[in-house]
C-alpha cells in the first residue's frame, strides 16, 4: 500500500516530537519528584537537629532536657502535617512514640543511619518518609531517635502530575500529528503543482516550461533543474529530428544520383566506353554512400560506447607514427612538432584517440591547398598534455564555429566548391573526445586557417 509522502513525513516529525517529548516529561517528573522528596527531607533534618540534643536514653530510660521547655515548644505549634517520633534501644524495641502513632510502629534500620539518609514506608494505610539518628549519652551508643513526615499529600502530588502528563501525552501526539500533516500538506503544494505541470508537457509540447517560484530555496532548485532537463530533451530531440532528416536527405541525394544514372543505361544501347563512365560514376557514388554509412555507423557506435578502456600511452611516439602514416597515405606533408624534450605519458583510449586524429588530420587536408603546410603539434600546459592539428587551408567563419560539430553540416562555400565530405566528422570527434574527458576547442580565422586543440586531463 502506498503512503502518501505528507504521510510520512507527518509521521516522521511526529515520532520524533514524540520521544522529544515524551523525554521532556519525564525529566518534569523526576525533577518534581527530585524536588519535593529533597523538601521533605530538609524538613526531616531540620526536626532531627531540633530533637537530637534534647533526648536521651540512660540505661534503657528516656531523659528529657529541659523537659518543660520541651513540651511547651511542641505544644505551642500548630502542625498541619505532623512529626511521627520514636524512640528505640540499640536492638530496635520501642522505649517511646508518638500518640499520633497509636499502635503502629516506625521501620527500624540501623544501616540508614551510618548513611544518614532518608527512606518512604507504609504506616497502615499511610505513606511516611522516615529518618533515623543514633542517640548517644557521655559518648555512649545507648539506641535510636526516628522521625517520620507524612508522604501521602507528596505521593498524591506526584500521581497528579503523572496522570496529567500520561493523559496530555497522546492528546498532544495526535494534535501534533494532524499539525504536521496540514503543514506538510501545504509544503508540497508546489511540488504538487511541478508534478501536474510536468505531466502535461509531452514531446508534442517539449518547449512548455514549469513555472519558477520567486524564491531560492529548494522548490526553486528542483523547479530548475526540471527546466533545464527539459530544455536538454528539447534540444536533443531536435537534434535527433535534425539528424535524422539530414541523414534522409544525404542518403536520397545519392540513391538519386544512382537511380538516375541506372535509368539512363537502360534506355537504350550505350557504347562501352559510355557504360564504363556510367558505371564508374554509380560506383563512385555507391563509395560515398558507403563512407557515409560508416561514419554514421561510427557515430553511433561512439554514442552507444560506455566505459572506454583506457590504458597508458606515449603520446609523442604515438604522434609522430600517425603523422608519418597520414603523410604517406595521402601524399601530402604533415610536420610534427614536439614542444618538450621529455616522454609525455597519458591515459587513454588509443582507438578513440586515432579516431579523432584521423579525422582532424583528414580534414585539414581536405581543406588545404596542396602546397600549404599541416602541422602537428604536441606539448604540455603545466600539468596538461595537449596536441595541436594547425592548417593553412581555408578557415571557418566566425558565425559557424559552434556549428561545426553538428552532425550533416557542412559550410555553403565547401558545398560550391564540391569538396567531398559528409559532415559527420567533427561530430565523431566531438563524442569520441567527450568519452574520453578530453577538451575540445578550434580557433579559426577565414582564409588564413585553422587550429584545433586537444587538451588532456592532468595525468600526475
Amino acid at each position: 500500500m502506498r503512503t502518501a509522502y505528507k504521510e510520512r513525513i507527518a509521521r516522521r516529525l511526529t515520532w520524533v516530537t514524540a520521544l522529544i517529548i515524551l523525554i521532556v516529561f519525564v525529566l518534569i517528573y523526576l525533577v518534581a519528584s527530585f524536588t519535593v522528596v529533597r523538601n521533605i527531607d530538609y524538613e526531616l533534618q531540620l526536626e532531627t537537629d531540633k530533637h537530637k540534643d534534647q533526648i536521651f536514653l540512660v540505661n534503657g530510660e528516656i531523659r528529657f532536657l529541659h523537659m518543660d521547655e520541651w513540651e511547651e515548644m511542641e505544644h505551642s505549634q500548630i502542625q498541619l502535617n505532623p512529626i511521627f517520633i520514636e524512640i528505640v534501644d540499640l536492638e530496635g524495641k520501642s522505649k517511646d512514640r508518638s500518640p499520633n502513632l497509636r499502635e503502629n510502629h516506625l521501620s527500624f534500620s540501623p544501616e540508614k543511619s551510618l548513611k544518614n539518609e532518608a527512606w518512604t514506608q507504609k504506616i497502615g494505610a499511610s505513606e511516611v518518609r522516615t529518618r533515623q539518628i543514633p542517640l548517644y549519652n557521655a559518648g555512649k551508643h545507648e539506641g535510636y531517635l526516628l522521625l517520620a513526615k507524612s508522604f501521602d499529600d507528596t505521593r498524591e502530588l506526584l500521581d497528579n502530575l503523572r496522570n496529567v502528563l500520561l493523559v496530555f501525552y497522546p492528546m498532544i501526539l495526535i494534535s501534533l500529528y494532524l499539525t504536521m500533516r496540514y503543514l506538510a500538506g501545504k509544503s508540497i503544494e508546489p511540488i504538487q503543482e511541478i508534478i501536474e505541470k510536468t505531466n502535461q508537457i509531452t514531446q508534442k509540447n517539449l518547449n512548455e516550461r514549469v513555472p519558477e517560484p520567486e524564491l531560492e530555496d529548494e522548490i526553486g532548485q528542483l523547479t530548475r533543474s526540471i527546466n533545464d532537463l527539459l530544455g536538454r530533451l528539447e534540444q536533443a530531440m531536435k537534434r535527433e529530428k535534425q539528424f535524422t532528416s539530414d541523414a534522409s536527405h544525404e542518403l536520397r541525394t545519392p540513391l538519386s544520383v544512382l537511380r538516375g544514372t541506372l535509368e539512363v543505361l537502360i534506355r537504350k544501347p550505350r557504347t562501352s566506353g559510355e557504360y564504363e563512365q556510367k558505371i564508374q560514376t554509380a560506383l563512385g557514388t555507391i563509395d560515398r554512400m558507403s563512407a557515409m554509412i560508416d561514419q554514421l555507423l561510427a557515430l553511433a557506435r561512439v554514442e552507444n560506447a560506455k566505459n572506454l578502456v583506457r590504458e597508458e600511452l606515449e603520446l609523442i611516439t604515438f604522434l609522430e607514427e600517425k603523422a608519418d602514416q597520414i603523410s604517406s597515405e595521402q601524399k601530402r606533408k604533415i610536420t610534427f612538432q614536439s614542444q618538450v624534450s621529455l616522454p609525455i605519458y597519458i591515459t587513454t583510449n588509443e582507438k578513440s584517440l586515432e579516431m579523432i586524429l584521423d579525422n582532424l588530420l583528414h580534414n585539414a587536408i581536405k581543406y588545404s591547398p596542396e602546397d600549404s603546410d599541416i602541422f602537428l603539434r604536441v606539448g604540455k600546459s603545466g600539468a596538461f598534455p595537449y596536441i595541436e592539428v594547425a592548417d593553412s587551408g581555408s578557415g571557418i567563419a566566425e558565425a559557424h564555429l559552434e556549428q561545426i560539430f553538428d552532425p550533416f553540416f557542412r559550410e555553403k562555400e565547401a558545398l560550391d566548391q564540391g569538396i567531398p565530405g559528409t559532415g559527420l566528422g567533427l561530430a565523431i570527434v566531438k563524442k569520441l573526445a567527450q568519452e574520453s574527458q578530453i577538451k575540445l576547442s578550434v580557433v579559426s580565422k577565414k582564409d588564413v586557417g585553422s587550429t584545433f586543440r586537444l587538451d588532456f586531463p592532468s595525468q600526475s
